[in-house]
């Protein structure tokens, strides 16, 4: 049953005009924009590289936070939630089957994305499992924050606040503007939002080389657990 829900979910968002725009459209045209003209300036080296992590974090924004938090705010709004919480697919199934619906579509994107880039020039470095790792943990707290909001908002303030924080976040998070670059007294604050985390620690081993990013995975795995844990307290069916 769960994974037949699965299926059934990632055909749904794969066929939803908006939904693409969100999880495709939007980080290639950045990809492709920004690496090809010179608009931001992205510090030495080729823009591709610094961009790329940055871009792949926003995929996994993008599905597991926005898309996952409106199409479930308009599901739990029409009912579908409450009638599928009422079938023999349990509701820890469900959820389960969200989760395995946004990680076929950022695997998906991840393909798209990483082969885009190459195309561009990338030349990643770095240790395959950390960027996992890190996908992981972004995935997690992405789709905790977005539960969160779809359960407790109506629909159309979830419409509203989750395409508003998408933009805030691709702005403010370091995914196409160096963290560098905004005032010393905001970068601290600027470093602690998921994205930031996601964005950083990719950018840290995929351009540089470096180790597994701990200070990064531990500020996705809070907001991990605390958006996960709010949602399971707060969400509501109906």
């Amino acid at each position: 049953m769960i994974a037949a829900q699965a299926a059934l979910e990632t055909k749904m968002l794969l066929r939803n005009g908006e939904q693409l725009l969100l999880t495709v459209v939007i980080p290639t045209l950045l990809l492709v924009l920004f690496s090809t003209v010179d608009i931001v300036d992205t510090g030495a080296g080729e823009a591709v590289d610094f961009l790329a992590p940055g871009i792949l974090a926003l995929a996994v924004m993008s599905t597991a936070f926005t898309g996952q938090a409106i199409a479930t705010g308009f599901e739990r709004r029409y009912g579908v939630l409450k009638r599928l919480a009422s079938s023999p697919l349990p509701r820890w199934g469900l959820m389960t089957a969200k989760t395995l619906s946004v990680l076929v579509t950022e695997v998906l994107q991840v393909i798209l994305l990483t082969v885009i880039a190459f195309a561009l020039g990338w030349s990643p470095q770095g240790n395959p499992f950390a960027v996992l790792l890190l996908l992981v943990a972004g995935t997690a707290a992405f789709s905790g924050l977005g539960l969160l909001m779809a359960g407790t908002l109506k629909a159309e303030a979830t419409l509203a606040a989750a395409n508003l924080v998408f933009l805030l976040l691709l702005v403010g998070g370091g995914v196409i503007v160096p963290l560098d670059k905004f005032p010393s007294a905001a970068q601290d604050l600027l470093g602690l939002l998921p994205i930031s985390a996601l964005s950083g620690g990719l950018r840290d081993v995929l351009e540089h080389g470096a180790g597994m990013p701990w200070a990064d995975l531990g500020v996705l795995g809070v907001w991990a657990v605390v958006g996960l844990a709010a949602a399971g307290r707060f969400f509501r069916w109906e």
